[in-house]
């Protein structure tokens, strides 16, 4: 057995396909001064073919896997455009009269090996997106074909050194039971897309192998657990075969659960709802039995344009989205960028923490003809069915008074020009900063609905960056610092008559239910994978025993104690 990381759950039982990696060996070739024109001219159009590609790939998985996914190849298109990249080739040829492939390949090779050397995980991990693109500009100048995944074979168990995203974006999971790769971790790109595609994934096997692995291996991995087993013994085999059996059927099961409403054996009903971004979310939230959608993250209308979405390109988003919900609740979270999100054509200050800088609500009270443009698009879908909106990251009392003055302002504007909304429309915060939480009671007052954004909410708690895997150890969900501040936030609007909900990641963990319903939360919003998972959970629950589970978890005095509570439900 092989010890490696479980980057993407489930079990893959199969035979190996080892895939080539794709690189090229590249001459030292060099030009004479007349020719560098030449050469900077076939690396521009290299450069104007890759983006072409890149786009083409995003737009395809936007359709196939999801929006969020499609985002990983933002960050391709922003290589393309990275000034200290570009200027690395250009430098080589310039200065050196080397040829367009020589001075990209001495390129990726510069920044891969200095990533690389980072005591980073999450940065050596974007190494590969450095090489994945540079590859695509490669081939185009040196006119090879890229590497592919094998279409006509029997399922298989895809192992590589490292996949990139461009070739997981024609992967097909019905020939693909499961990956394998020497390279990677939690954080990196395939293993996002192999959990969204539903994939087994184990990474990080390098230097544990004692011989390469190779096409037409039997392997077992176990995603989970992050084991690789190379010609298991029958028992192993028959022991791996029954989970994997187990697996299948409860997904099966789980699916089954969609038309079923998440009721606890002695009669709580838990309200489950879907974050989306798309569309294509929606129906997958829907297809899974969300009641609702408790977050659209309207940032993905702005990414990937030349400028801002005008009203009516937003206000026809809104409009589909909320027809096609049917009268279920649509809460629409206005614009949420900066941080880990940028917009090519709006040129944001480059901050040492973004996290704690320039974004969210506080660019859409700066820019208050964009906000206002987006409330006029959220308020005329309201005609249309249960709409609400809702403000990210505030953080004051006088915020949330400057977005509902702008609101006002926009409710006029389209009284002026005589169309239709939602007079009442209910309007409601995210909590995700500590000084909301702190003021909740403030809050509470002047608006209608909480909604918990636990993402960043336990991060500002903790002083934790989620993204950074050095110190991801001590990103917990159920810290006790954590859980007070959810306590104080939830008596807050208790106390006022407003609901509240929890729309993060931690609403998606089925552990968390004893916290929700000894704290009384009956409205969560998670991912479209997440849905049935915790239907089952609650359908499974009895809530009065659980809720003195909660009541215990406040009694703890540490994370682990808490987790290790949770676990025994």
């Amino acid at each position: 057995m092989i010890q490696g990381i479980g980057a993407a759950v489930g079990v893959a039982i199969g035979k190996a396909f080892v895939l080539p990696a794709w690189d090229w060996d590249v001459p030292d070739q060099r030009m004479e001064k007349v020719d560098l024109s030449l050469e900077f001219e076939r690396l521009y159009e290299g450069i104007r073919t890759s983006k072409t590609e890149i786009e083409d790939m995003k737009n395809e998985i936007k359709e196939t896997v999801g929006v969020s996914e499609s985002g990983i190849f933002d960050a391709h298109l922003a290589i393309l455009e990275d000034p200290v990249f570009m200027s690395e080739i250009q430098g080589i040829i310039e200065r050196q009269y080397k040829a367009a492939e020589v001075a990209v390949k001495e390129a990726i090779d510069h920044f891969v090996t200095m990533f690389d050397l980072l005591d980073d995980e999450y940065m050596k991990e974007r190494a590969l997106d450095i090489k994945d693109v540079g590859n695509r500009l490669l081939k185009h100048l040196l006119g090879t074909p890229e590497v592919t995944l094998p279409a006509d074979t029997n399922p298989y168990i895809l192992v590589a050194r490292e996949l990139s995203p461009s070739q997981l974006v024609h992967l097909n999971p019905n020939h693909v039971l499961g990956m394998v790769t020497m390279a990677g971790g939690l954080t990196s790109h395939s293993a996002i897309m192999a959990r969204a595609l539903g994939i087994p994934l184990v990474s990080g096997l390098e230097n544990k192998l004692s011989k390469p692995l190779e096409t037409g291996d039997f392997l077992i991995i176990d995603g989970g657990e992050g084991k690789v087993f190379v010609d298991p013994s029958e028992d192993i085999i028959a022991h791996y075969t029954a989970i994997a059996e187990n697996q299948a059927k409860h997904k099966e099961q789980l699916q089954a659960l969609a038309t079923v409403d998440a009721v606890t054996q002695d009669g709580v009903h838990m309200h489950l709802m879907g974050n989306i971004s798309s569309m294509n979310d929606l129906r997958q939230v829907l297809k899974h039995g969300a009641e609702g959608v408790g977050l659209f993250r309207t940032e993905f209308l702005y990414m990937n344009r030349a400028a801002f979405p005008e009203e009516e390109e937003q206000y026809e988003v809104y409009k589909q989205i909320t027809l096609a919900a049917e009268g279920r609740p649509v809460v629409i979270r206005t614009l949420d960028i900066g941080g880990d999100k940028q917009l090519e054509y709006f040129d944001l200050p480059e901050e040492e923490n973004p996290f704690l800088g320039y974004r969210a609500i506080r660019i859409s009270l700066d820019n208050k003809e964009m906000f206002k443009t987006q409330l006029c698009a959220i308020l005329r879908a309201s005609d249309y069915g249960n709409v609400k909106i809702m403000y990210p990251m505030i953080s004051s009392l006088e915020e949330l008074r400057q977005a509902n003055a702008i609101l006002e302002e926009a409710k006029r504007d389209l009284d002026q020009r005589g169309l239709k909304y939602n007079v009442n429309i209910q309007v409601g915060i995210m909590i995700e900063v500590p000084a909301t939480a702190q003021i909740a009671d403030l809050l509470a007052a002047e608006v209608d609905f909480f909604s918990i954004g636990t993402n960043d909410l336990v991060q500002y708690v903790l002083a934790v960056d989620r993204m950074n895997e050095t110190i991801a150890h001590l990103y917990r969900w159920y810290h006790p610092a954590v859980l007070r501040m959810l306590r104080q936030t939830v008596q807050a609007a208790k106390e006022a008559g407003i609901p509240v909900s929890v729309c993060g990641e931690m609403a998606g963990d089925e552990k968390s239910i004893p916290i929700w319903m000894h704290l009384g939360v009956d409205h969560l919003s998670m991912s479209p994978q997440s849905l049935l998972r915790v239907k089952h959970k609650v359908l499974n629950t009895n809530a009065a025993h659980v809720r003195e589970v909660g009541a215990r978890c406040y009694q703890l005095s540490t994370a682990t104690e808490i987790e290790n509570e949770l676990n025994e439900v």
